[in-house]
């Protein structure tokens, strides 16, 4: 099961998926979900949205969204200099420490072009600004630029300016094997999106079981403003909302890198729905794993977005334990699979607050 789920997760990987240009992390996502969903189309803000129904009669009302992310932290174009080199800007929850000095795509409009991050040489005595947050390790994104190598007119040729996104390049995109963990920049969202395309070919088998209809939703614009998480649940069905993230592992949380989900309980847009929390903990239980109940208070996630909203009634997330979020992230491989368990389990009985006698 999980050797299924890893070929899958490279190729997420390996697309490019900043905010506003998911394109290619939605074409890997569609041809997963096609063999799975009743119906599947992209909407107005570029959601992947596809629909698992039940089989039996099932209120519309009583429908269940479950929300992964398609982009990923990138970074923006504030400026191109004279001599070609571009000053970019965080998109999404980024900081320079993130990337580190790296090599990185330029997504110009009529082609990609190739560059590098850059701080500055270490060599320097700290005479400027720069300089001196160089030596300090302190590096601010005032300090940062993309080194092209190519004039302006090239650069405006290629469709390069201000709001072109940069990524980091394919050429570190490649996953690392620790022992039983996956290794790559971004598991966020890609480790989820895997668990939840696999969930759904899961949930198929089972759908004769399902008291409800299940949208899988594959979000736009997470990172900057949950935007298409917000677009999504004002016009599909229902009224509950489950994200599904990778979650911090820290010892302020409480939180272990494990197989074990983490049952988000809150985060920075607010606290999720107590019943939501339970059943998820509840369905974590029957997957054969013990939840990690965690207060991520810097954290957000679509779920969290549309409930303090008022888009919907009912939230909760449930997220694979991720070590370096926003780094380069490490997860179980199990971890993925085990996250995908408990969520068919939530699914299959929403409503299932209790706990199983361990």
């Amino acid at each position: 099961m999980v050797m299924e789920i890893l070929p899958l997760l490279e190729e997420l990987l390996n697309a490019r998926g900043p905010g506003g240009q998911e394109d290619e992390v939605r074409q890997v996502a569609r041809r997963a979900m096609a063999a799975c969903c009743d119906e599947l189309s992209t909407d107005n803000a570029g959601n992947l949205v596809g629909v698992v129904r039940s089989t039996n009669r099932a209120r519309p009302d009583a429908a269940i969204r479950v929300m992964a992310h398609l982009d990923e932290i990138a970074m923006i174009v504030k400026k191109v200099r004279r001599d070609g080199t571009l000053e970019v800007l965080a998109l999404g929850g980024a900081q320079p420490i993130s990337f580190g000095v790296c090599p990185v795509d330029i997504l110009g409009d009529g082609q990609v072009l190739a560059g590098v991050l850059s701080y500055g040489s270490m060599h320097n005595s700290g005479s400027s600004a720069n300089g001196r947050d160089v030596l300090a390790g302190a590096v601010k994104w005032q300090d940062v630029y993309v080194v092209t190598r190519q004039s302006r007119q090239v650069l405006d040729k290629a469709g390069v300016r201000p709001g072109t996104r940069v990524v980091l390049s394919q050429h570190w995109r490649k996953p690392f094997k620790v022992h039983d963990c996956i290794a790559a920049h971004f598991l966020d969202d890609r480790a989820p999106l895997a668990a939840v395309l696999h969930c759904a070919h899961l949930l198929l088998q089972r759908r004769n079981e399902l008291s409800q209809d299940v949208w899988f939703v594959l979000t736009t614009l997470e990172e900057e403003s949950n935007a298409g998480a917000m677009y999504a649940a004002a016009r599909l069905p229902g009224d509950t909302t489950i994200a599904v993230e990778v979650g911090p592992v820290l010892d302020e949380y409480g939180t272990k890198l494990s197989a074990d989900p983490i049952i988000n309980t809150g985060d920075q847009k607010g606290y999720y729905s107590r019943s939501v929390v339970q059943a998820l903990m509840a369905a974590t239980h029957k997957a054969g794993y013990r939840p990690q109940p965690a207060l991520l208070v810097d954290f957000a996630s679509d779920a969290s977005a549309v409930l303090s909203t008022g888009t919907d009634a009912r939230a909760g997330c449930i997220a694979i334990p991720t070590e370096n979020t926003h780094g380069f992230e490490m997860v179980l491989v199990e971890g993925i699979s085990a996250c995908a368990l408990a969520l068919m389990e939530y699914l299959l009985r929403p409503d299932d607050e209790v706990i199983p006698a361990q």
